[in-house]
């Protein structure tokens, strides 16, 4: 159940949604990658559908003072999404929160000029978006990115990843319309214990895919 690195990940999860398309279940495909990690895996889809592929870019809203515990995220213009049983847990208001908001929605401003070089995001409206990550641990960053994109109407919307934990598979269910996962294994603690290789890309790496695959 591991993969070598991304690429071949995303070869794997390729050949499952390539039968999709060859079965008529996916007209008109979008590929839209989470950054950074998502791009490797997805630029695998694109290229197996014959799609154009583009960034969603989504930023973690973390705890103050402890910015690696997640209690959130927000993508696109979208409104933050918020672990409220988190938020609770550790005693914080919305108040408390609002300045890191507005922090990383100045980051995400950034990286989507960065990563888009003057291009308007794609439109989603009437089309099959498939939605592509690396992984899926507890599902919050890609609970906000879906979100945002519903709110602007695609025709079907899937997330597709290679490994998932099954709490986190369970809890994207109902975001979607469709979850493909190649690999929900019992023993699930990151998602990077399912790669021999698993180094970040650079922002140079994702524009150079989104290079390669642009409509």
């Amino acid at each position: 159940m591991r993969f070598r690195d991304r690429r071949q990940a995303g070869r794997e999860l390729a050949a499952r949604l390539r039968e999709r398309q060859d079965a008529g279940d996916l007209p008109d495909p979008l590929v839209l990658a989470l950054p950074r990690g998502g791009v490797a895996v997805a630029a695998e889809v694109a290229e197996a559908l014959g799609a154009p592929l583009d960034v969603l870019v989504v930023r973690k809203i973390g705890a103050p003072r402890h910015e690696e515990y997640g209690v959130g995220a927000m993508a696109g213009d979208g409104v933050p999404v918020f672990d409220e049983d988190a938020v609770r847990g550790l005693g914080l208001t919305r108040d408390d929160l609002a300045p890191v908001v507005e922090r990383e929605r100045t980051e995400l401003a950034r990286r989507e000029r960065l990563y888009r070089q003057g291009r308007p995001a794609p439109d989603p409206r009437g089309r099959t978006v498939v939605v592509v990550d690396d992984g899926l641990a507890t599902g919050s960053t890609a609970r906000a990115a879906l979100r945002a994109l519903r709110a602007r109407d695609p025709v079907r919307m899937i997330l597709a990843v290679p490994v998932a934990s099954p709490s986190g598979a369970a809890a994207l269910r109902p975001e979607t319309d469709d979850l493909i996962t190649l690999h929900e294994p019992a023993a699930f603690m990151a998602v990077g214990q399912w790669y021999d290789e698993f180094d970040q890309l650079t922002d140079e790496e994702v524009l150079g895919a989104l290079r390669r695959h642009r409509p």
